[in-house]
């Protein structure tokens, strides 16, 4: 190679250097894009057609077998099967904290039929609206009774009362019902089970009970 082509081969060198580096906002050419479809992708609405899929679909399903982040596994419960409602049950245990949305969301959601108290005495029973009482928790027929029938009723409804599946998510029926077992592990019903830290339950005063501790104070 002579000095003459050595100067040209630079000098085209240092042309094609200073023609690749920006010139700021007076550059119009952006240059070449090796794969402009990754660089600028189109984007498609989710109501229209695309045809990136066999079914010209842009909305997509989830992939089959995941779930959502914050979202349980579905309970798999089908409605009217009584036999597996009794033996229907959670491994979710509820901390303070969860115990205590429990209490509220019962409040805002079966007060009003069942009453604050649990026990039937709601503002639609006391105020002459049904003429058949809602359950009472603290009776005996609902202090033992299993806890997956009352989330199936809770999820379906049962009598008069409607379905709260779409009020209430699948953990907080759980937590709803594990207020309601609170309570009635204080009230002669089973151990409660549902917390953190299970606790014994405690046996219902009777009248003969009550007698007796009155007579003791006189």
């Amino acid at each position: 190679m002579n000095k003459r082509t050595s100067i040209v081969v630079v000098i085209l060198a240092i042309a094609l250097g200073m023609a690749a580096c920006n010139s700021g906002a007076m550059r119009r050419n952006p240059g070449k894009i090796y794969a402009p479809d990754m660089t600028y992708s189109r984007a498609y609405d989710a109501y229209t057609s695309n045809p990136n899929f066999e079914d010209s679909q842009t909305s997509r399903l989830p992939v089959e077998g995941t779930i959502a982040m914050g979202h349980m596994f579905p309970d798999h419960l089908k409605e009217g099967d009584t036999v597996v409602y009794k033996t229907f049950t959670t491994s979710l245990r509820f901390n303070d904290d969860e115990m205590a949305e429990g209490k509220r969301l019962f409040n805002i959601y079966c007060a009003i039929c069942h009453g604050s108290n649990l026990d039937g005495q709601g503002p639609l029973y006391t105020s002459g609206k049904f003429a058949a009482m809602p359950a009472n928790f603290k009776d005996g027929k609902y202090l033992h009774m299993p806890i997956g029938q009352m989330y199936a009723a809770a999820k379906y409804g049962k009598n008069m009362m409607g379905s709260y599946a779409s009020q209430l998510d699948q953990k907080q029926r759980w937590m709803v019902l594990a207020y309601i077992k609170k309570i009635q592990s204080e009230n002669g019903g089973d151990a409660f089970i549902y917390g953190t830290t299970p606790v014994a339950p405690i046996a219902a005063a009777t009248d003969t009970t009550k007698k007796a501790e009155e007579k003791k104070k006189g």
